[in-house]
């Protein structure tokens, strides 16, 4: 084994504990960043570029028809391939943290649709499932089986926080060990089956499990009830007759206990286990190679790289693996004017020989813990970081990565459109204009014809009026449609005002004069 320490260039403070990295046609992809994502990169996602020893970070685009996918920390991931041998797959994401500290239960599938030398594009989609669906939780693992020509999804572990009818002031926030129940999920038909396993007694949070054929090892695991590290190795058989499925556990011998391990693969069936914590104050320095044949499994400790003082002295490490027999370890940086500075390292497991061979750029999978490094005491669990690993997992060739130079707008995300003719929004010169926008511009449907968004801001809303169009049943019209929509509808009957009737003018009495009377008044009047 050898270490290797890389430099940082771009955007390494988002690169902290509970990070996950994903792998497509042999590119690394960072998923999971600290806080929520910017304008230079809405989605989140970025594409690590190493050369030269030197860790760039480039942001990615996801298809117009992509659902919003949050940055998820500590959630639990594997790939799912259409067919055990096929070469396409996607990644399935459960649970994890949000930037909010909200625990998520939804399920994405996120798959590489589009690539060129300028950008990747990405579609995610939200999965709904029915039956036993899993809580919302963190810290816990995710893997594929196949039986019997069909496959299967399975979901184990995990922390998640004290039910709301428990919670008191003090322990508002606090975490439990979810229920050790065993999660079969059939996304083919959408239903999900809990099973409860005599076996498995403990909830286990930041352990690892690697899936081969039918078959799943679960070792190590930290559980909170007892704050003890599992020493057993689980072996979850998974078997997928026509009807019901049939789901077993053995407790095998020559277990760990440790928590929070990276594992990664280097061969067809052996894996070597790096990293961990022995206790809430100490570090596991030791490694182990994994070896898988026949339904077997044999863990035996292998030598360990020459360790750095900088990692034998540090308070925590995390990490993911990088696939090909490469893990990226990262431990806090010694610089208190920059509180997420980090330094970087590079653990390859292989020979320095197939070391030449192969490129660094592999299949990448990590699931690190809980809180921020400066919101827990040294080594505690809340720091950890663990791997869920597919013993089936892909050598994908190295592909050239593209050039920063050549990164595009974000004018294709759904948000930074042309909405209307005056639309004056510009991902470059944006700023939020209500109380309620973050990193995007508040957007609104237009109820126009086959329907269409446009931003809040082009359409002269006020916030009271986006808030009240946010929560009313009604429907909008935007400023060009307005008009359109008013002439369609039929217009509403005005009842007539009546008016009072006006009284009528009374008539001036007139007095009648004789003949000989008039004469004797004009005689009067000349005289």
């Amino acid at each position: 084994m050898s270490l290797q320490m890389i430099s940082t260039v771009s955007n390494s403070s988002l690169i902290q504990p509970g990070f996950s990295l994903l792998n497509f046609d042999g590119h690394v992809f960072f998923f999971g960043q600290k806080g929520w994502p910017k304008r230079s990169c809405p989605t989140g996602v970025f594409l690590l570029d190493i050369k030269q020893n030197e860790l760039k970070m480039k942001p990615v685009f996801f298809s117009k028809d992509s659902c919003y996918l949050p940055p998820l920390r500590y959630p639990a991931l594997c790939t799912l391939k259409s067919d055990a041998r096929a070469d396409e797959y996607q990644y399935i994401i459960h649970g994890g943290k949000t930037p909010n500290n909200d625990l998520s239960d939804k399920i994405y599938f996120i798959s590489l649709v589009s690539k060129t030398n300028k950008k990747m594009m990405f579609q995610c989609i939200e999965k709904d499932l029915g039956g036993d669906v899993p809580e919302a939780r963190y810290g816990h693992t995710i893997n594929v089986v196949h039986s019997r020509g069909k496959s299967m999804t399975v979901l184990f572990g995990g922390r998640s926080y004290t039910p709301l009818a428990q919670r008191t002031t003090e322990t508002w926030n606090s975490v439990v060990d979810c229920l050790p129940s065993v999660f079969l999920i059939d996304f083919e038909f959408g239903c999900c089956t809990s099973y409860m396993l005599p076996e498995l007694q403990d909830g286990l949070s930041f352990h690892v499990s690697i899936a081969r054929d039918d078959i799943i090892y679960i070792l190590g695991g930290h559980s909170l009830q007892n704050n003890t590290r599992s020493p057993n190795l689980y072996k979850v058989k998974i078997d997928l007759p026509l009807g019901s499925p049939a789901v077993t556990c053995t407790i095998l011998p020559g277990g760990i206990s440790v928590s929070s391990p990276i594992v990664t693969q280097i061969s067809d069936t052996e894996f070597v286990l790096v990293g961990g914590y022995l206790s809430d104050n100490q570090k596991r320095l030791a490694c182990n190679t994994i070896v898988l044949e026949d339904n077997k499994i044999e863990i035996v400790e292998s030598v360990g790289p020459e360790w750095t003082p900088d990692i034998k002295h540090c308070r925590m490490w995390f990490g993911c693996d990088m696939g090909k027999g490469s893990v990226l370890l990262g431990i806090p940086g010694a610089n208190k004017q920059i509180p997420d500075a980090n330094y970087f390292y590079i653990l390859r497991c292989k020979g320095t020989e197939e070391d030449k061979e192969e490129e660094l750029i592999t299949q990448t999978c990590s699931q690190t813990s809980s809180e921020d490094p400066g919101d827990s005491t040294p080594f505690e669990d809340s720091e950890e970081f663990c791997f869920s690993a597919e013993a089936n997992s892909f050598d994908a060739d190295d592909a050239d990565t593209y050039n920063e130079d050549d990164e595009e707008d974000e004018s294709e995300t759904g948000y930074w459109i042309t909405c209307c003719a005056s639309c004056n929004i510009d991902i470059n010169t944006w700023v939020p204009f209500y109380s309620t926008e973050l990193n995007k511009p508040a957007m609104i449907l237009c109820s126009s014809g086959a329907g269409h968004w446009v931003h809040a801001q082009c359409m002269d809303l006020s916030e009271t009026m986006l808030l009240h169009l946010s929560e009313a049943n009604v429907k909008y019209f935007c400023n060009k449609h307005i008009d359109l929509n008013k002439g369609l509808q039929t217009p509403q009957k005005v009842a007539c005002l009546k008016k009072p009737p006006m009284k009528p003018l009374r008539k001036k009495k007139t007095m009648k004069l004789s003949t000989s009377a008039k004469k004797s008044f004009l005689r009067r009047l000349f005289e």
